[in-house]
């Protein structure tokens, strides 16, 4: 006997090799105009089906989630960041969120360690100077830049993604400290050579660069706060691949304005996809358009878990990549 296919909505255009493996195995449903949904389009959606594969755009709260009929058994969030969805409220609902973990470790701290060489060299700057014919030749002074060998690289942040950047920055030559939760094992410290720091405040204050990779939760909200930015030395650098919210924006931007910061590298920004005029203006600051995942085989690998998080769920059984409260179970 066949099994009835569940009936899914997708919010965004997936790859086209991930929405055909999705058709053939489920009955779905896609918003094709590729534009963020409103928060009333998202409450009919979830008045509707019984799957719903958001993205980061979505902001799945309590109201949402509450306007869910009986049929709404899973929202399997089609990215590994969770903070776009009320985890707790549909918890309570006995709907099942999951996500992607682990699947975009590597794309990321690719991204992330390109900021970390991008900016002390001041590779924006030069290839601006370049494209906008303004190179009048070489000199010994012209666009010098910071040396990346030796400095230390402060990870906030030592989870997947955090290791992934340090084993990186180890074979440039810079020395890996972290700042996490909990202490890594002694086996990749030792790999690695890292220094555990407790206190974050202490690791701020002697960083050469910071690398920002821990989730966006209601606890690391600020977790850079503006008299944590303070700390930092004024010829040090900021890079950011984890969320726009985890630091103080407005306060990196006057830091940067006045040098009390040497640079950034942003590939997340609060309230985007604005972006603060202020930012465009500087020199001392790269910038991306959140595409630290964006690679072909990243996005159809989490068009795999999402799949694999359906038809688990259907059979019966509790989806492999099921979140609790921000939280991978």
């Amino acid at each position: 006997m066949n099994r009835k296919k569940p009936h899914v909505f997708v919010t965004r255009m997936l790859p086209d090799v991930v929405l055909q493996r999705m058709k053939e195995l489920f009955d779905i449903e896609v918003n094709e105009g590729d534009k963020p949904l409103s928060i009333d389009q998202l409450k009919e959606v979830f008045n509707k089906f019984e799957v719903v594969v958001p993205t980061v755009t979505d902001k799945i709260n309590s109201d949402v989630i509450s306007y869910s009929n009986q049929k709404l058994k899973l929202i399997a969030n089609f990215g590994n960041g969770v903070d776009h969805i009320d985890i707790d409220c549909a918890n309570k609902k006995g709907i099942f969120v999951t996500n992607t973990p682990g699947v975009l470790s590597e794309d990321t701290a690719d991204i992330a360690m390109a900021l970390i060489l991008a900016v002390p060299r001041r590779l924006f700057e030069g290839e601006k100077k370049v494209r906008e014919k303004d190179w009048v030749g070489w000199s010994p002074n012209f666009m010098l830049g910071r040396r990346i060998y030796g400095k230390k690289l402060g990870i906030v942040g030592m989870g997947r993604i955090g290791t992934a950047i340090a084993k990186r920055a180890k074979s440039f030559g810079l020395n890996i400290n972290y700042h996490n939760r909990n202490r890594v094992a002694s086996s990749i410290e030792d790999q690695l050579n890292a220094t555990y720091w407790s206190s974050l405040d202490q690791m701020l204050s002697n960083m050469d660069i910071i690398s920002i990779n821990c989730p966006h939760t209601p606890a690391t909200y600020h977790l850079l706060s503006a008299r944590r930015l303070k700390l930092i030395k004024n010829d040090a650098y900021i890079v950011n691949t984890s969320r726009g919210e985890v630091l103080d924006q407005e306060t990196l931007i006057r830091l940067l304005e006045e040098k009390k910061i040497m640079g950034a590298g942003l590939d997340v920004f609060e309230r985007e996809p604005l972006i603060d005029e202020r930012l465009l203006k500087l020199n001392n600051v790269f910038l991306l358009p959140h595409m630290s995942s964006a690679t072909l085989e990243g996005r159809i690998e989490m068009g795999e878990r999402v799949i694999i998080n359906i038809r688990t769920m259907v059979d019966g059984h509790r989806p492999p990549d099921r979140v609790i409260s921000g939280t991978t179970i």
